[in-house]
C-alpha cells in the first residue's frame, strides 16, 4: 500500500494514441492526494484523452501512469479500477432502462488497499437530494443534471477515492452546476482527489487547488490557484476566458 506522501497519480512522459493519430505528446503531471486538479484547453487539446489514457480507454499507451503508487501503464482498465480510481466520462453512461436505485446499486465495491469504503445510499441521497426524490425514476426520466449527479454517485458507490470527471457540468443548469460545485468541496474535505476535465471555467477556478494547461497534446503551463490572476492574460490569449 502506497505511503500518505506518495502521489494519488503521476504521469510521466505520456504518449497516447487513437489508431494512427498520436495524440498526446509527453504528458507530465501530478495530483496530490486530496487535491483537486483541474486541466483546461481548448476543444481538441487533449485533455479527455488524458482521462481516457489513464484508465486504458486509448490505443497505444507509453510512458509511466502511476496510480497510488502502482504503475498501470501496461494493465487493463478493470484492473486499473481496483487501484481506487473512478471516472466519469462527458456522456454520463448510466444504465438508462434501471431506475436511479437500481443504478446505485449495481456497482461492486472495489475490493483493494488503494480503495476506500464506498459511500452508501444513504450518503448519496444526502448529498444528492433530488436523487432520493427521484429513485424509483427510470434513468430516462431523469434530467440531465440528475442523470451527472447519478453517474458520479455510482462512482462513490465503489469506495473509488481518485475521481477522473469529465466536463460534468457541461449544458447544465446554474442551480445544477452550484450543487455539482457543493459536492465537490465535500469531497474534498473528505479526502477525495480529483481531476477535472472543464470547459467552465468560472465553475472550475473557485474549486481547483491547482491548474495544468494543455495546447496540443501537452501541458503548457501548470500554476496554482493563488497564481490564477496573474496567468489571467494567457488563459485569455488561450482559451478566451
Amino acid at each position: 500500500m502506497a505511503n500518505d506522501n506518495t502521489p494519488a497519480l503521476e504521469i510521466r512522459d505520456l504518449h497516447a494514441w487513437y489508431g494512427e493519430s498520436h495524440i498526446l505528446h509527453g504528458v507530465d503531471l501530478t495530483v496530490n492526494r486530496g487535491e483537486v486538479v483541474t486541466l483546461l484547453g481548448r476543444n481538441g487539446a487533449g485533455r479527455t484523452t488524458t482521462l481516457r489514457a489513464i484508465m486504458g480507454l486509448t490505443g497505444t499507451r507509453k510512458g509511466s501512469i502511476k496510480v497510488n503508487g502502482h504503475e498501470t501503464i501496461g494493465l487493463p482498465t478493470h484492473k486499473i479500477a481496483h487501484y481506487g480510481i473512478g471516472y466519469c466520462p462527458e456522456e454520463r453512461a448510466i444504465f438508462s432502462s434501471l431506475s436511479c436505485e437500481e443504478n446505485l446499486l449495481l456497482p461492486p465495491e472495489l475490493k483493494s488497499a488503494n480503495a476506500g469504503k464506498g459511500m452508501s445510499k444513504a450518503e448519496i441521497y444526502d448529498m444528492f437530494p433530488n436523487l432520493m426524490e427521484r429513485k424509483q425514476s427510470q434513468g430516462t426520466r431523469l434530467s440531465g443534471g440528475e442523470q451527472q449527479m447519478l453517474a458520479v454517485g455510482r462512482i462513490l458507490r465503489t469506495g473509488a477515492n481518485l475521481l477522473l470527471l469529465d466536463e460534468i457540468s457541461e449544458g447544465l443548469a446554474p442551480v445544477i452546476v452550484q450543487a455539482l460545485a457543493r459536492m465537490i468541496l465535500m469531497l474534498k474535505k473528505k479526502g477525495y482527489t480529483v481531476v477535472m476535465v472543464e470547459q467552465n471555467f468560472r465553475f472550475a477556478a473557485p474549486l481547483a487547488d491547482r491548474f495544468y494547461l494543455m495546447e496540443h497534446g501537452a501541458i503548457v503551463e501548470r500554476f496554482a490557484a493563488d497564481e490564477l490572476q496573474d496567468k489571467m492574460p494567457v488563459l485569455n490569449e488561450l482559451l478566451g476566458v
